[in-house]
């Protein structure tokens, strides 16, 4: 079984024996494995604690429990394994800024949340440590044609601007032209939301298209990780990841104009997997790494 399998699995069975006793070590035993290992392990893919991973569950649990009013708050108290009433209170007071009192009696809503999706990426044993898998490598100077375009994040619809304009790139390349294709990213200007992609074929081609560039991309000394899952939708767990990869492994992150670049084999295929690569400083490298 797969690492993020092993996850995936374990998620269900907290999901289906959250008003059983939980433990890193009951769970852990579960699947075979070490405590010490699993909790690594978890904390690496999931970017929480088991413990933390199992309140969290057990309070969306709840919210459900108490917008039913089938039960009083003290007997979901004892049902989700909370330990003590206070407890329960403290606890969701602090994740959802109301307490279960207050939410049965005002009959305000709050959403439960699924089973969160386990991102598939392959990972590494640093000294015990685990970190989402990567090589140190230098990106060789290219000359990309596209589509380049300005983004804003404060704006909901950013993600759906650039699923857009890579299609209409995609949309505008021969099938019979192979080609990798890269989006760049480039950093936020200081004090803006706003950012510059380039979506582009290392091919010249011909485009009667707006916003349509060849661009010269330097060499750059970087980090290259390979994931599966759209970026746009699993961003967050990249930062945590790559802020992982910086403690581990004391690399320390380029200062460039480029933020970091994603890499599709198949430029017909923008669905598959892909390497992300990150520009980072060109230290000594660690015999450990």
């Amino acid at each position: 079984m797969e690492h993020y399998e092993v996850i995936e699995h374990a998620l269900l069975h907290i999901e289906n024996n959250l008003t059983q006793p939980l433990s890193l070590e009951s769970v852990s035993n579960t699947f075979n494995m070490s405590k010490y290992y699993f909790h690594r392990l978890f904390s690496a893919i999931m970017g929480c604690t088991l413990n933390q991973y199992i309140l969290s569950r057990r309070l969306n649990t709840s919210v459900q429990l108490i917008q039913n009013k089938n039960l009083s708050l003290t007997d979901i108290t004892y049902q989700l394994n909370f330990g003590t009433p206070s407890s329960f209170t403290r606890a969701f007071k602090n994740y959802y800024g109301i307490s279960p009192s207050s939410l049965r009696k005002n009959g305000k809503t709050i959403n439960l949340v699924d089973i969160p999706q386990v991102i598939k990426r392959p990972i590494k044993n640093i000294n015990g440590d685990i970190v989402t898998d990567f090589t140190l490598t230098h990106f060789n100077s290219i000359r990309l044609s596209g589509i380049a375009f300005e983004v804003d994040i404060a704006s909901s619809d950013f993600k759906e601007k650039i699923r857009s304009n890579s299609k209409i790139l995609v949309d505008n390349i021969d099938e019979t032209i192979s080609s990798s294709c890269y989006v760049i990213y480039s950093n936020c200007q200081p004090n803006s939301t706003k950012f510059k992609v380039l979506v582009g074929i290392p091919q010249h081609i011909k485009m009667d298209k707006p916003n349509y560039f060849t661009v010269d991309v330097h060499q750059l000394f970087c980090a290259k990780f390979k994931y599966f899952g759209d970026l746009l939708d699993i961003g967050g767990v990249f930062i945590t990841d790559f802020a992982r990869f910086l403690k581990i492994t004391k690399q320390e992150p380029e200062n460039s104009d480029i933020e970091l670049i994603q890499v599709f084999e198949d430029i017909h295929n923008l669905e598959s997997a892909y390497h992300i690569i990150v520009p980072i400083k060109e230290l000594p490298i660690d015999s450990d790494n």
